[in-house]
């Protein structure tokens, strides 16, 4: 009898067990016993024998659906393949954080692990910014769908759905002390606060799950916007009630600290280089119907000089979000250069690092759509 992907629920690496004996029972629906040093019974997954005309594509009446490694040999871990159905006998949850995280803090904090893939690193082999941002935004949404409040918009809760409702993100600030490599595991917090009357601000901490050092802080503003008239809206006291029992008045990064300094407009004559023709792709769409706000990031890249992405890293980036981009829409992006003193600069002036101020406009009209500046420091 032969075990297939098709037949298995969730596929788990599990560490320093050494199985020593399988029992196969031929018999749909029956249970497939793994001894683990005779220590451990696994639960079923779904088998399909030779002999059998039909294979179990269910279990208890839920479709199979999908492969999840908990452990990966390419990072030197030891490991055998155990078929279960991700959780040990007498087990009442199979809740696991690379799946759907959870909630710490008493449930202000929501938490949730990632693997760093192949096609999340760039040349130098590690993840790049818009890696970081879309597992920010990743875990941001899953925050609010298993919050309770949240409904099938693109994290919107109930109340806004109902009313037409999205948030939309204004400005965030990130800060990155070390970039994680191919096949690092991080751990993600994030948690929500009020942003003066009308706004939410939502932070964000990223470990290295193995030194638990803090490698990321992020912090961003939020409002509402109809996403039919694409105005922007007041918050609703209804939805102010789904969000407030949530608020909890804690920074990721210190108010000292944040780049709040106004980010100067570029134009033709200030700009140091000018990319044209850029234009959005249906890729590049999300769920809100305009352009992904990690996407700008790449249209930022574009203006950089090759010898800053080369011997530089990425080490803060503030974005302010002026207005949408859709999939008609033709952009320009601009950028302009300085030196200055960082973290890494020694007394004599060495190793200065590089300042750059963005522009992502329309080049049909030249209206604003993002501000953005970057901070660079020379490769370690």
């Amino acid at each position: 009898m032969a075990l297939t992907i098709r037949d298995v629920c969730s596929l788990h690496y599990y560490p320093n067990n050494n199985l020593s004996k399988i029992e196969l029972q031929e018999k749909e629906g029956q249970i497939l016993k793994f001894g683990c040093n005779g220590k451990k019974k696994l639960r079923v997954i779904s088998a399909s024998g030779s002999n059998n005309s039909k294979s179990i594509d269910t279990i208890n009446g839920k479709k199979i659906n999908g492969v999840h490694v908990e452990e990966y040999p390419h990072l030197g871990q030891k490991g055998n393949v155990v078929i279960d159905k991700s959780t040990e006998l007498g087990s009442s949850s199979s809740n696991h954080s690379y799946l759907v995280g959870n909630f710490v803090d008493d449930r202000f904090v929501y938490r949730q692990s990632f693997v760093i893939r192949s096609y999340e690193i760039g040349p130098d082999k590690t993840a790049t910014m818009e890696t970081i941002m879309n597992l920010l935004q990743e875990t941001a949404l899953n925050h609010v769908a298993n919050s309770g409040v949240g409904s099938n918009g693109f994290g919107a809760t109930r109340e806004m759905s109902l009313r037409k409702l999205i948030w939309v993100v204004t400005r965030i600030h990130i800060q990155v002390e070390q970039y994680s490599s191919w096949g690092d595991v991080v751990e993600i917090d994030t948690w929500v606060d009020a942003a003066g009357k009308n706004g939410m601000r939502r932070d964000w901490i990223i470990r290295d799950s193995n030194t638990h050092n803090i490698i990321t802080k992020a912090t961003s503003t939020w409002v509402i916007m109809n996403r039919e008239t694409r105005r922007l809206s007041k918050i609703p006291e209804q939805v102010k009630a789904e969000v407030q029992p949530f608020y909890i008045n804690r920074f990721a990064i210190p108010t000292a600290q944040i780049d709040s300094e106004k980010i100067e407009k570029l134009n033709d004559e200030t700009a140091q280089i000018i990319s044209s023709s850029l234009a959005p792709r249906w890729s590049d769409m999300d769920a809100n119907q305009h352009v992904n706000n990690v996407k700008y990031i790449g249209w930022i890249l574009e203006s950089v000089p090759r010898n800053v992405l080369e011997n530089c890293d990425l080490m803060s980036l503030t974005l302010e979000y002026r207005r949408e981009c859709r999939l008609s829409n033709v952009l320009q992006s601009m950028t302009t250069l300085r030196e200055i003193e960082t973290a890494r600069s020694d007394e004599n002036g060495g190793t200065r690092g590089t300042e750059c101020t963005h522009l992502i406009r329309m080049e049909a009209d030249q209206a604003e759509v993002v501000r953005a500046r970057s901070i660079w420091q020379p490769k370690q």
